[in-house]
């Protein structure tokens, strides 16, 4: 290949890198976005300038499902990422599945630009396919304006679960030039056939089909949406260009009018923004076959300097050990979790098992999820109203060598288990160290060395902030969102607090009148429903909890658990 048609190949990177005219510099600009969309953002401190953690010279290791190994991330230009992740199909709302690869690759994006990389982030809507025709037929309703809605829809979603906005989100049905010219290339360069308006990929002429999946061309199926069709060559062949057929979208092509097929979109759309040359392809394990292989091979049909450097894909969500799915019927919206759940403690509970890992769903981890932020975020609350009253003023030589020592450990810890392929289970863990001490500076050291208990509560208090923003899981406000979280778990009770406040009264009057089995089992009624109460020489207060039959379940499962 020519350098002319090489450089054809990397363009748009290069010019994301070394902007050669304002039609590239769009890189950055997210476009073709419903308005709310465009200007909204979560409510968040941007990460990437933060500077108490930021180390630019950090190794980044990440799982490379081409080679099954985990390998160390180096960027194809210096200090620049440009990643692509396939998005939603948008014909309904999204599910705790979706909800669990894009909290996963926002995350990726947040530590990048944390560690100084800029970053070029496409995450493309796919709103020209089977399923949203055959679900618009079902409405009654015109397919780009379906997919148009739960476009919004899925936005929505993201701004819930606090995941930052993606450089650019490209939809399908405003990029069918970018399209029709892929595939013209592919079937120029001898890697498709026509057959009556049809245009399919022939598998059998590139030979490395099946290297991301590690399945040969004989086990392969068709790997379309569709029954396979007997016009093909090879029933593994798949469609880059459908006819149009009555009743369904479709434009103009050099091959008659149709749509492109599903997988060709991604492709397109990646090259458009990235070039065919860039570091980082991601989505759920399920598209690593069919889509991501077919998306291989239709990017070096196109260009033979077609390079991907690593690809990466999340673990499934289960319920009861089943694959979460909507075909499966055994899927919840991210609606309906946060319903009942606040979005950060389901954010927090999709980053408790690490990426790569099936994570299944239940009352219980979504409660233990709860459970965990309130601690955090009380703590953190406590430690900000305390600090408010007195001088923040932090002076290094100040706090303890023992504050500094875990502060210290703990970033340690941050970006080493963020730089191995994003181990955040390690991270959230060891927060509690942090967490722990300034529990033990408010409540159990008052009066000790007023200054250096002062400075120790505001390294610490912001060492865990710093943390929490690269996490996504910094709120606007810690009072906020405890109180939003104490009106889930009243929901979750179906009880109002009015209500709670009378048991906490008639509780109170049960212990003045020394009927202790009264008081007991109030206390025990709510516990049940996930309300604990807090006595202390100030009164009786509460605070949302793991429901009581839910702990002692999770008691059990320890208890064989240590017993296996």
């Amino acid at each position: 290949m020519g350098s002319v048609s090489l450089l054809k190949c990397y363009r748009p990177f290069f010019s994301m890198v070394f902007p050669l005219s304002p039609p590239h510099a769009a890189v950055f600009r997210r476009k073709n976005l419903p308005s709310f969309c465009a200007s909204s953002s979560p409510p968040l401190t941007h990460c990437a300038n933060s500077h108490a953690l930021k180390n630019p010279a950090a190794e980044v290791w990440l799982h490379n499902t081409m080679s099954k190994t985990k390998e160390l991330f180096k960027p194809k230009v210096e200090s620049k990422v440009g990643m692509y992740v396939c998005g939603v199909t948008a014909y309904d709302l999204s599910h705790i599945g979706h909800a669990r690869v894009y909290i996963n690759f926002d995350l990726l994006y947040r530590y990048f630009k944390h560690l100084g990389f800029q970053v070029c982030y496409v995450r493309n809507f796919t709103d020209v396919d089977d399923k949203i025709i055959t679900r618009a037929k079902e409405l009654g309703e015109d397919p780009i304006s379906l997919s148009r809605r739960y476009c919004e829809e899925f936005c929505r979603d993201m701004v819930t679960l606090n995941c930052l906005p993606p450089s650019v989100e490209p939809k399908v049905s405003e990029h069918m030039p970018q399209i029709i010219d892929m595939i013209e290339k592919i079937l120029n360069n001898g890697y498709a056939y026509i057959v009556d308006g049809d245009v399919y990929f022939n598998v059998e002429k590139f030979p490395e089909y099946g290297k991301l999946s590690s399945r040969c061309l004989e086990d392969n199926r068709a790997g379309e949406r569709v029954a396979v069709d007997s016009r093909k060559k090879n029933p593994a062949d798949f469609a880059l260009w459908k006819s149009a057929k009555p009743g369904e979208p479709f434009w103009e092509s050099p091959w008659g009018p149709g749509r492109p097929g599903w997988h060709i979109e991604c492709s397109a759309m990646s090259a458009a923004y990235l070039g065919y040359s860039f570091d980082i392809h991601g989505g759920g394990i399920d598209l690593v076959f069919p889509h991501h292989e077919n998306e291989i091979a239709q990017s070096c049909a196109a260009c033979k300097k077609s390079d991907i450097s690593v690809w990466m894909h999340n673990g499934f969500v289960t319920v009861d050990s089943v694959k979460m799915s909507k075909s499966l019927g055994n899927f919840f919206t991210i609606r309906q979790v946060t319903d009942l759940y606040h979005p950060l403690a389901l954010r927090y509970f999709l980053m408790s098992a690490h990426y790569r890992s099936p994570v299944n769903y239940s009352n219980i981890q979504l409660e233990s999820a709860s459970d965990r932020i309130f601690y955090i975020y009380e703590t953190l609350h406590e430690c900000e109203s305390f600090l408010n009253q007195h001088d923040q003023a932090i002076k290094k030589d100040s706090i303890p060598p023992d504050t500094l020592n875990i502060i210290d450990k703990f970033h340690d810890v941050f970006l080493t288990s963020m730089s191995d392929d994003l181990h955040t289970p390690v991270v959230l863990a060891r927060m509690s160290d942090p967490l722990k001490l300034i529990n033990d500076l408010l409540h159990t050291r008052k009066g000790k060395k007023q200054q250096f208990r002062i400075e120790s509560l505001a390294a610490l208090e912001k060492s865990i902030r710093d943390v929490l923003n690269v996490l996504g899981l910094m709120p606007a406000s810690y009072s906020e969102v405890l109180q939003q979280l104490k009106e889930l778990a009243l929901k979750r009770a179906n009880m109002t607090e009015a209500e709670v406040l009378q048991k906490i009264e008639e509780r109170a009057t049960a212990r003045i009148q020394k009927e202790y089995a009264k008081s007991d089992a109030i206390r025990k009624d709510l516990a049940v429903l996930g309300i604990t109460l807090m006595d202390s020489p100030n009164g009786t207060t509460w605070r949302p909890a793991i429901p009581l039959p839910l702990q002692e379940l999770l008691q059990s499962r320890v208890v064989e658990h240590l017993q296996s």
